[in-house]
């Protein structure tokens, strides 16, 4: 303060302080000048201290700026990534659509084919009904001079032409049908069909055998140097078997009627005690005359066993003679019978006639008990007969169809078809002897070895089905094929044997190779 007042008012102070003034001058120079000193090195490290500060939070910024900046960016790419799935999803779709598309427009396609088609057939139906509607009102103008026949034969033909298109439609809807509901639905019917009828076996007899009083009845049978018994074989077409079986005899043949002829004569001799040749031609024949009625009872008991009317007599003595009948030992007559009821069952369950389809069914076998009058197969023999003696033409075609000799015309002749196998092929319906068995089951082993480029046959299934193996080197595929259709024809042409057989062609290559 004093060297403020002294620098501005020297003449305010006095001469002797003036050393003082201005040592206190300089002091306060050199206090101002630490003092500015001092305050310029406090804003300097207060400066100093706020730029770190400053720097720190500016870092700190920085830091959550690029925080903020890897975040922002991870919520990027995950949204990328989701929007990246979402697009292939999309796409999938998109490409899913566009072939659910291409096949709609396939099917679309097939439909604007099948609607041209029937546009065209319902144009032309419609053109002809013009048409015929035309002729038909020309013709209705001279209605007056036409007779009720012509009349009746117009309006057949105009109610067959309007039945068309529904005939059409019912014809699309059978054929549309699944072939899977088809066949289950066949299935169901014959499982159902053969759980109602029960079979029995086989009946494996050539031989009969009648019971003697003594032992001394052999002789007399025999007679003197074997006259009787020579006589008798004659007369009967069979063979007489005396062994040392007590008080027994066998009477041997393969035809069962003539068994059963010769078992009636000779318990007829037995009975009457006189056996000489003359005797024994009286007793045969008499066998012949109880025979015929037997047979006509047979038939009869058949008949009314199925409740079968308005058969001809002598279609009824036709199938008492099939008792006497066996294909491959299965009686004929017992088959018939069987076929005749599965034939209902399955006519019952099919909505069909149940007494069409029996009687068709019990008369599909007759022609086998017709001896030397007709030429031909049992089939066709047997239709051309019932036919001669008022059978429909739809039994008819029934029993000439049931071995495919004919073609079937009915579903009638379908089910004699199907019965016939049915019956045949069960188990325990038709054998055949062991020796018969072998021999069939090597024959059919020999026939497809025959065949060229075949390896090896097996017969299995009880000659159901031959097995053949060929060399894949000399047989091709196409090859194969062909062979078995060629062994197939050889089977049918040379062979005889029940029910089917089945020929399965094996055509294999294997490579092998071993790693040491």
């Amino acid at each position: 303060m004093l060297t403020f007042i002294a620098a501005t008012k020297p003449d305010l102070m006095p001469d002797a302080a003036e050393p003082y003034l201005w040592a206190l001058a300089v002091c306060g120079l050199l206090g101002a000048a630490g003092g500015l000193a001092a305050t310029w090195f406090l804003t300097r490290q207060t400066r100093r201290l706020a730029q770190r500060e400053a720097a720190v939070a500016a870092q700190e910024l920085t830091n959550k700026a690029e925080e903020e900046i890897r975040r922002r960016e991870s919520d990027l790419n995950r949204d990328l990534d989701r929007r990246q799935i979402e697009i292939e999803l999309m796409l999938r779709e998109i490409r899913s659509h566009e072939e659910s598309l291409g096949l709609l427009d396939h099917q679309l396609e097939q439909r604007q084919e099948r609607l041209a088609r029937e546009t065209a057939a319902i144009k032309q139906a419609r053109d002809a009904m013009r048409d015929l509607s035309k002729s038909l009102r020309k013709r209705l103008e001279g209605v007056a001079s036409l007779d009720g026949e012509e009349i009746r034969k117009q309006l057949r033909e105009e109610v067959t032409f309007e039945c068309q298109e529904e005939l059409r439609a019912l014809r699309k809807e059978l054929l549309e049908r699944s072939e899977q509901d088809l066949m289950q639905e066949g299935k169901r019917i014959l499982v159902a069909t053969m759980q109602r009828l029960a079979g029995k076996p086989n009946n494996d007899l050539t031989a009969t055998i009648v019971q003697l009083p003594s032992e001394d009845m052999k002789g007399r049978i025999i007679g003197r140097e074997g006259r009787n018994i020579k006589s008798f074989e004659a007369a009967t077409s069979t063979t007489l078997l005396i062994d040392e079986s007590p008080q027994m005899v066998l009477i041997s043949s393969f035809d069962p009627v003539r068994r059963e002829v010769a078992k009636l004569a000779l318990e007829g001799l037995i009975k009457d005690g006189r056996i000489h040749p003359a005797s024994i031609e009286e007793f045969v024949n008499r066998a012949r005359q109880e025979l015929d009625l037997h047979v006509a009872t047979i038939g009869e008991e058949a008949v009314d066993r199925l409740k079968i009317s308005g058969l001809h007599p002598e279609s009824i003595k036709l199938l008492g003679k099939l008792r006497f009948r066996f294909s491959y030992n299965q009686n004929v007559l017992d088959h018939s019978i069987e076929v005749a009821q599965l034939c209902a069952m399955l006519a019952a369950e099919l909505g069909l006639e149940p007494n069409v389809a029996k009687r068709a069914g019990l008369l599909h076998d007759i022609g086998k008990a017709i001896e030397g009058e007709y030429e031909g197969s049992h089939a066709l023999i047997g239709a051309d007969f019932i036919r001669r003696y008022g059978e429909t033409d739809i039994v008819v075609n029934a029993v000439a169809a049931h071995h495919a000799e004919v073609k079937p015309e009915t579903v009638y002749a379908g089910l004699v078809i199907l019965a016939d196998a049915i019956s045949a092929s069960r188990p325990g319906a038709r054998a055949e002897s062991m020796t018969s068995y072998i021999e069939r089951l090597g024959r059919l082993e020999k026939l497809a070895m025959t065949m060229p480029g075949v390896q090896l046959a097996f017969a299995i299934q009880a000659g159901r089905e031959v097995r053949v193996v060929v060399q894949p080197s000399v047989v091709t595929d196409e090859q194969a094929h062909a062979l078995a259709k060629e062994l197939r024809k050889k089977i049918e042409e040379e062979l005889d044997y029940p029910s089917t057989v089945k020929i399965t062609v094996i055509r294999e290559q294997r490579y092998t190779e071993t790693a040491t």
